[in-house]
């Protein structure tokens, strides 16, 4: 088992950042890629970012890119969001989530909120 915890959710003005962090813990040496997914009110969940845990590589939904950045710090099991030039449309709860190469993704986490105002 893996678990993940979110943080650094909020309320931002639309043009503002946010930085959510993901600590995981447990069998963190099954990781293979770590990522961050959203679920706004009425709308299905849907990817946003993803790194490979151990190697290179992010990916990036359409619309965040150039505002958004996947990262992680190893050492302390941590990835991080950081969101930038943010939107009202951005409002969602922001899910961090860990594949161990199985092809889907295993565990999540309990999701932190992100509120966009305009």
């Amino acid at each position: 088992q893996v678990q993940l915890v979110e943080s650094g959710g909020g309320l931002v003005q639309a043009g503002g950042s946010l930085r959510l962090s993901c600590a995981a813990s447990g069998r963190t040496f099954s990781m293979n890629t770590m990522g961050w997914f959203r679920q706004a009110p009425g709308k299905e969940r849907e990817f946003v970012a993803a790194i490979i845990w151990i190697g290179d590589g992010t990916y990036y939904t359409d619309s965040v890119k150039g505002r958004f950045t996947i990262s992680r710090e190893k050492t302390k099991n941590t990835v991080y969001l950081q969101m930038n030039s943010l939107k009202p449309e951005d409002t969602a709860v922001y899910y961090c989530a860990c594949s161990t190469g199985r092809g889907k993704y295993d565990y999540w986490g309990q999701g932190t909120q992100v509120t966009v105002s305009s």
